[in-house]
């Protein structure tokens, strides 16, 4: 039996005739009567008595529609949903950890707000490692910064940011701007290398012929920041990160001549992979995003 034999039984019980059976299911009423017998057939019994004006379900007829009748009840939940699947479906996203910082929550709160049905799982990682998750299947959309990742991937520049070399005030005695010889040698407060800043960095110091050779190397920013603040160096982070200490005065921008560092904010994905509605959505939001974090009343949570 299947399912269509199914629903044929559980319409003539409802209808109590072939014809008015045939006539909801848009078949022919031999077509119900030819399902009603193979089923007869195959249990060994009749299923329903046929009466004069009507037809009326047996007792081991009675056994069988209960049998089926949650089988037809889950089918016709599927059947509801299947029209919403990518609705439900979630989405998988790998950040590096400034746009999960500053441009992620913005963009999470505005998507939520048009697709509430849509869950999204978040991965925050270092810039090196967004692509490696990418890459291995674990994320439908990497949101990383820096140099554009070569291989089969759809790649779209949402944003940047400048990065900002920063010391303490009076920390360097010298007025005016420094070069960037100066700045190599200076006593250097650096993320880890394999961090979009760091990389942009390095990069940077290369085409003018220099490398760098910090005295402190981090994976946390904020501990970049306080030893700047301490006078123990000169640190380069991304300019959001570090507003608060310039607006305070804790922190003040060393001028370095023809030297800017910025950093582009790119959305990836693989070419093939099918992009569902909620995924053009999301990348609406992101695209969107002014990279703040959203304060206010009535927020979904993220």
């Amino acid at each position: 039996m299947t399912l269509r034999h199914f629903r044929i039984l559980q319409t003539v019980a409802e209808t109590g005739s072939f014809t008015k059976a045939a006539a909801r299911l848009y078949i022919t009423q031999s077509a119900v009567s030819h399902a009603i017998r193979e089923m007869e057939e195959e249990t060994g019994t009749e299923l329903f008595d046929r009466l004069p004006r009507n037809v009326r379900l047996t007792p081991c007829g009675q056994l069988l529609l209960e049998e089926v009748t949650p089988i037809l009840a889950s089918c016709d939940t599927l059947e509801a949903h299947m029209g919403r699947l990518e609705y439900q479906a979630p989405l998988r996203i790998v950040s590096s950890i400034t746009i999960a910082s500053f441009w992620l929550p913005e963009a999470l709160w505005r998507f939520h707000s048009e697709w509430p049905d849509t869950e999204v799982y978040v991965d925050v990682a270092p810039a090196a490692a967004v692509m490696d998750l990418l890459q291995k299947g674990k994320a439908d959309l990497a949101l990383t910064e820096g140099t554009l990742p070569q291989g089969a991937y759809v790649c779209d520049i949402f944003a940047s940011y400048s990065m900002k070399i920063l010391c303490a005030p009076g920390y360097r005695k010298r007025p005016g701007p420094a070069d960037v010889k100066e700045l190599s040698q200076e006593k250097l407060l650096l993320r880890e290398k394999g961090s979009a800043v760091r990389d942009t960095f390095d990069s940077a110091l290369y085409l003018k012929g220099y490398a760098a050779h910090p005295r402190w190397t981090s994976v946390n920013s904020q501990a970049l920041i306080e030893a700047a603040k301490a006078g123990l160096g000169i640190t380069v982070l991304p300019e959001p990160l570090v507003e608060k200490e310039i607006q305070k005065g804790e922190l003040v921008e060393l001028e370095v001549a023809d030297f800017k560092l910025v950093n582009e904010l790119i959305a990836v994905r693989h070419r093939s992979k099918y992009v569902t509605m909620p995924m053009r959505g999301l990348l609406k939001c992101v695209r969107s995003c002014k990279g703040r974090i959203v304060k206010g009343q009535g927020i979904p949570q993220i």
